[in-house]
């Protein structure tokens, strides 16, 4: 029987460069190292309860397209960044990879010229060069990883990662979350699920084998010794909000037994927003009220910004605005800025 049994359906499978062979090419650098280690201490001081003062707040665009957008973006952030760092932790998103509940752009990494050849290649060692750029300027780096090839070729450069609404339910998310160097926040799911987030956390920090591959592209088996550093991430779902303090006090009684004191971040976008941007602020300063009251199981907030406010549609071949998001509606530079100022004034550091 000569018929073909196997890859029906496939066009073309191709060879990726292996993580060794993209990190040979652009190795971090001690800097961009010192920071990430840096950082990473910084966020589990938050989430474990020995900095109690601060909180954490990752910003940025929604997905970053435009290289020399997000190079701007991160210039302007650091100052600010700097000059709050009392009171706030601020770290940069910089995703790369994006879910669809459909089709659409996936993200830089799977699409990175934006016309639909998914040059994957091309996109990994782009992802990889923006990332080493703005480490290296002195912003660390957020993302999502939704790839569990990914964190093989960027891991090393990210200080923070979520595991988005869509895929926290999936056991393959959770095991390499159960593996990775830095602390990670659970999205509830898309429905509002808070008890998926829950599952996920709890498989999390248990040890797991699963297939993944090496630094040479190998196909391997992955032991993984569990991640301690996790938390929850509410944003709402199915058109209802989950940032007022009901939520989060059931959020906290529901991870009392982690043993985490401040396992809670608010996404101030999605559906929490009621999927306008303009809101993020209203949501934002609601969920430092309830931290200043005392809510202490509140690690932070994340928020949706790029330089240019809202959103544009992307279709292949028609010039895109510079600093305009093409995923979900962002606020812009000038009202982040003047919000994240507004956040750090209303908290007051204790003395030292």
């Amino acid at each position: 029987m000569n018929r073909p049994i196997d890859n029906q359906h496939v066009i073309e499978i191709k060879a990726l460069p292996s993580p060794r062979a993209i990190k040979t090419k652009l190795p971090i650098t001690d800097q961009a190292a010192a920071l990430v280690v840096e950082t990473r201490v910084a966020i589990r001081r938050i989430l474990h309860g020995q900095d109690r003062e601060r909180l954490l707040v990752i910003v940025g665009p929604c997905s970053v397209h435009d290289p020399e957008a997000a190079y701007e973006y991160a210039a302007k952030l650091k100052p600010v960044a700097d000059m709050l760092h009392d009171r706030l932790l601020i770290v940069m998103r910089t995703y790369f990879e994006k879910p669809r509940t459909t089709v659409g752009w996936k993200g830089l990494i799977n699409d990175p010229h934006l016309d639909g050849t998914c040059d994957i290649a091309t996109g990994m060692e782009l992802a990889r060069t923006i990332l080493l750029r703005i480490n290296q300027s002195g912003m660390p780096c957020a993302t999502e990883l939704l790839d569990p090839i990914s964190p093989q070729y960027i891991a090393d450069l990210i200080s923070w990662t979520a595991i988005g609404a869509r895929t926290t339910e999936s056991q393959t998310h959770r095991e390499m979350a159960s593996g990775v160097s830095m602390p990670v926040g659970f999205k509830n799911g898309t429905e509002g699920s808070l008890q998926v987030a829950v599952n996920a956390m709890t498989a999390a920090r248990s040890p797991h084998y699963f297939v993944g591959i090496n630094a040479d592209g190998q196909t391997s088996i992955i032991k993984t010794m569990g991640n301690p550093d996790r938390h929850i991430v509410l944003r709402g779902g199915g058109g209802k909000t989950n940032y007022d303090s009901e939520h989060v006090v059931k959020a906290e009684a529901a991870v009392a037994e982690e043993g985490i004191a401040r396992p809670i971040m608010i996404d101030c976008s999605h559906d929490n927003s009621s999927k306008d941007h303009r809101r993020q602020g209203l949501v934002a300063r609601e969920v430092l009220r309830q931290f200043r009251d005392g809510r202490q199981s509140i690690m932070g907030l994340m928020l949706e910004s790029n330089l240019n406010p809202g959103k544009q549609t992307w279709k292949q071949g028609i010039s895109l605005a510079h600093g305009v998001s093409i995923t979900d509606a962002c606020l812009g530079w000038d009202e982040t800025a003047t919000l994240l100022t507004e956040l750090a004034e209303a908290i007051t550091p204790r003395p030292a």
